[in-house]
């Protein structure tokens, strides 16, 4: 197939691209920027600058069979942007639906759309997963415009019939993972004491070769057309289990206390980090027994495999940093 991949320098986009290209699927890459570096093997690349609702997809789709739409303005820890909720729809919501609106009109099949659990919200309810009959409930402005650009593109497939597939996943991590999981990584591997070895939560995660494994096969799939599929690597864990977890995968000992998580809680209201503390301590489970059943799909990576190539990577990134 001709493949346009949006987003393709990157985290999940230079993963899904190699694994494209290793499948035999013509890929052209879609970035910001034209000083990027991109897996080999890509058939061309494109440079669209900002995403949003006048960009310019004319010449990008004509001869495509599918579009697989990663780029994103993704969740921001520290927002500096005066009006974040406009920027994130923009991008997010009207800039998603221009480049639906230029697909369909080209004569693209199908589209595959990455959105994010984070259209459910932040906590899933106590011993329940999330599933993809649940009602929406975005608790920030990063998850309504991914739920808007959800209902944007369910709209533009019923009146054009272009195909449309949603993922929404967990927590993605591999090589290359930065944000709050490589700096999970890096305490770990520093040896520093962490205080939550008496959390007991449930919370799901996805190995972005999963990830991409499904998104690839989604692509070959006439059942994937018209569904949302949420998506993991199995059984959910809790922070405790994923510390010990990542620890093993360095051939280390975890350094975990067991404090009482309500005494955590206290401490992220006290130090005004509540977001981040609930996010180590809550609940954020999700059911992908749609996406197993209706494609036939099993992760073929599970979570020690997915960890001990992530934590290398992550590890030798570390390093250099630390050296610069």
């Amino acid at each position: 197939m001709n493949v346009l991949v949006t987003g393709a320098n990157g985290f999940v986009g230079c993963h899904l691209v190699q694994a494209l290209v290793e499948r035999g699927h013509r890929v052209i890459a879609a970035v910001r920027r034209d000083d990027v570096a991109l897996p080999a093997g890509i058939a061309g690349v494109r440079t669209i600058g900002d995403i949003g609702p006048a960009t310019d997809w004319t010449g990008m789709v004509e001869g495509i069979d599918a579009v697989v739409h990663l780029a994103a303005r993704v969740h921001v820890m520290r927002e500096t942007d005066p009006d974040p909720s406009s920027r994130f729809r923009q991008v997010n919501v009207l800039g998603t639906a221009c480049l639906a609106r230029a697909a369909a009109q080209a004569g693209v099949r199908h589209l595959v759309y990455l959105s994010s659990v984070k259209v459910h919200g932040e906590t899933s309810p106590e011993g329940l997963p999330f599933t993809e009959a649940m009602t929406p409930a975005p608790e920030d402005t990063y998850g309504w415009s991914k739920w808007e650009a959800e209902q944007a593109l369910a709209g533009i497939a019923s009146e054009t019939g272009l195909g449309l597939t949603v993922f929404r996943p967990p927590l993605v991590y591999g090589p290359g993972v930065r944000a709050n999981f490589g700096r999970l990584v890096e305490m770990v591997r520093r040896g520093i004491p962490l205080p939550f070895g008496a959390v007991r939560n449930r919370r799901s995660l996805v190995y972005v070769g999963n990830l991409t494994d499904a998104i690839a096969s989604s692509l070959l799939s006439t059942e994937a057309i018209g569904q949302t599929f949420l998506i993991s690597d199995g059984a959910p864990l809790s922070t405790a289990e994923l510390i010990r977890s990542i620890a093993r995968a360095m051939h280390r000992k975890p350094r975990l206390l067991a404090i009482p998580p309500a005494l955590l809680r206290l401490a992220g209201i006290v130090t005004g980090k509540r977001a981040e503390t609930s996010r180590l301590l809550g609940d954020l489970a999700v059911d992908d027994s749609r996406l197993r059943s209706r494609l036939g799909w099993q992760p073929p990576y599970d979570l020690e495999e997915g960890l001990a190539a992530t934590v290398p990577a992550t590890h030798r990134r570390s390093r250099r940093m630390h050296r610069i």
